[in-house]
């Protein structure tokens, strides 16, 4: 038998001509955490597809090569199939059903029946029929597997408005729950998690791996593959370049093997950014009820041309504070642009306001995942400010077109063409096509949340210095909300730490990590951290 759990060997794939893997070759040994990355569009989400049987190879003319589980040849033909095997995965897209507990969400098909009590001769005879759901027994299920991820949440609460950091741990813990799991494919477990949230992660990973259990671990934090990863294989343009025993090898190297170029995200020298005294953005004790992001009182000012950022752990508000001010969420509050007030709750006369926005959530705020690149560039613009209809207002689709393609060339957006389904692209290519539609609506004030949520190195670099660019060449005033401290620190000119729903502090981009530890933990009282 072959000591590999899992081999994968010269696997190929084509779309509709595009060849987006070619003779991919590489091995997964049991309970081994094996790191999987590469710049997006280098093949790892396809690649995980095939493996899990996904009906988008199957239905696009299958696949090329062969797998080997525990040495015997396999094809799984649906998720079905491959968990019948052994493999669970976690997407970066989320499938829970937000009308469930969480509890019902993580024994979703493996549901636990008992016989009617009432009954328990009619259940005997008529079998499933007269069974009920054993809530009791599938909730203390759910309870071990969240506790195995630190989750203090209850197993009863709905999804339905919880926090993305949330979900993605109910995802997990899904598959946690799965009595016969041999390998975990995890797909960007820890795009949408807070440091602590995902060092905990890191640990239930650990010691998930020390039952026997493998773990594909996709991600593009480098320093988490060189924290917990046991191997890492990088993949670039749809070909294997090489598989590295992480102890012999670092984040710079694995960076370099995955874009084929030296890359880091450093502070960017802003002396060629002027920004000016003028306040653009003045926001006066901001609520907003947004389920688990509640905001409590913000208040803070944006000058024009500035990038600020809004950052501080997950369920502190951080998030609610732009899904407020664009309408998504009931708000009250005072906020001002140019020293005119801004309706709240009031998506619509906001985006005419000049604001646009880029959600932490793309599936369901950011894309229409069924409709073409083009069509979602361009949506917001034309049904906003009447853009690209002609003068008989139809849709100019010369101009859609034109415009798509200035911001695939702009954005380095990975696809066949304009007219590809945005739901085909990978995640980072969607999260590009959400940036490409706010863009497109020539704001004078940007709020982008997450902007780099499930990108690759190259490509945060990319939007980053876009960002940096809007800001400078464009006098584009930016509101960045961001789990990635680094990131913030990266471009802004100052951030705001969110803690308990209020402002905590604001510091310079060059404050010490203690501090905006400090104030991310509710203290105030520190040399520099005082909001102002």
């Amino acid at each position: 038998m072959s000591r590999n759990l899992l081999e994968f060997k010269g696997i190929s794939k084509n779309y509709s001509g595009n060849q987006v893997l070619h003779d991919v070759s590489f091995d997964i040994r049991p309970g081994e955490i094996h790191a999987l990355i590469g710049e997006n569009g280098a093949g790892k989400s396809t690649l995980m597809n095939i493996l899990f049987g996904m009906p988008v190879i199957h239905t696009t003319g299958g696949y090329e090569g062969e797998i080997e589980l525990n040495g015997e040849k396999v094809e799984a033909k649906s998720p079905f199939e491959a968990m019948a095997l052994g493999i669970g995965m976690v997407h970066q897209e989320f499938m829970l059903i937000p009308g469930f507990t969480i509890a019902e969400n993580i024994k979703l098909n493996r549901e636990i029946e008992k016989n009617n009590v009432k009954n328990k001769i009619t259940s005997t005879l008529f079998g499933r029929r007269m069974k009920t759901l054993d809530f009791k027994k599938m909730n203390k299920d759910a309870r071990i597997a969240l506790d195995k991820l630190d989750m203090s949440i209850e197993e009863f609460t709905l999804v339905k408005g919880l926090p993305i950091g949330y979900m993605q741990f109910v995802e997990i813990a899904r598959e946690i729950d799965k009595t016969e799991l041999k390998l975990l494919v995890l797909d960007e477990p820890t795009a949408v998690l807070t440091e602590s949230e995902a060092e905990s992660l890191l640990q239930a990973m650990r010691n998930i791996s020390k039952r026997g259990i493998a773990i594909i671990f996709i991600s593009h934090r480098l320093n988490e593959i060189t924290a917990v990863a046991d191997r890492v294989t990088i993949l670039r343009d749809g070909e294997f370049v090489i598989t590295k025993d992480v102890k012999d090898t670092n984040a710079l190297e694995i960076a370099e093997y995955m874009v084929g170029r030296q890359v880091s995200i450093e502070r960017t020298s802003t002396e060629a950014r002027e920004i000016s005294d003028e306040i653009k953005l003045s926001v006066k004790d901001l609520h907003v009820a947004m389920p688990n992001e509640r905001v409590k009182g913000v208040s803070f000012d944006v000058r024009k041309g500035e990038i600020f950022g809004i950052g501080g752990l997950a369920g502190q508000g951080k998030l609610g504070i732009a899904n407020g001010i664009m309408g998504m969420y009931e708000a009250r509050g005072n906020i001002t642009i140019d020293d005119e007030s801004l309706p709240l709750n009031d998506t619509r006369k906001v985006l005419d306001s000049g604001l646009a926005f880029v959600s932490e959530d793309r599936k369901e705020v950011g894309l229409l995942v069924e409709k073409a690149i083009d069509y979602n560039i361009m949506f917001t613009a034309m049904n906003i400010k009447s853009e690209f209809l002609n003068v008989f207002k139809m849709t100019d689709k010369k101009k859609i077109r034109r415009n798509a393609r200035k911001m695939i060339d702009m954005l380095d957006i990975r696809c066949t063409s304009e007219r590809q389904h945005t739901g085909r692209l990978s995640g980072g290519n969607q999260q590009k096509v959400c940036v490409a539609r706010a863009l497109t609506q020539k704001p004078t004030i940007l709020f982008v949340s997450e902007p780099t949520r499930g990108i690759d190195i190259g490509a945060k670099k990319l939007i980053l210095d876009l960002l940096l660019e809007l800001s400078r060449d464009k006098g584009m005033t930016i509101v960045m909300t961001s789990s990635e401290l680094a990131e913030l620190c990266s471009i802004c000119d100052r951030i705001a730490v969110i803690c308990e729903g209020q402002v905590a502090g604001i510091l310079p981009p060059d404050a010490s990590p203690t501090k905006f530890g400090l104030l991310m933990s509710g203290i105030k009282d520190l040399e520099g951290g005082k909001h102002d």
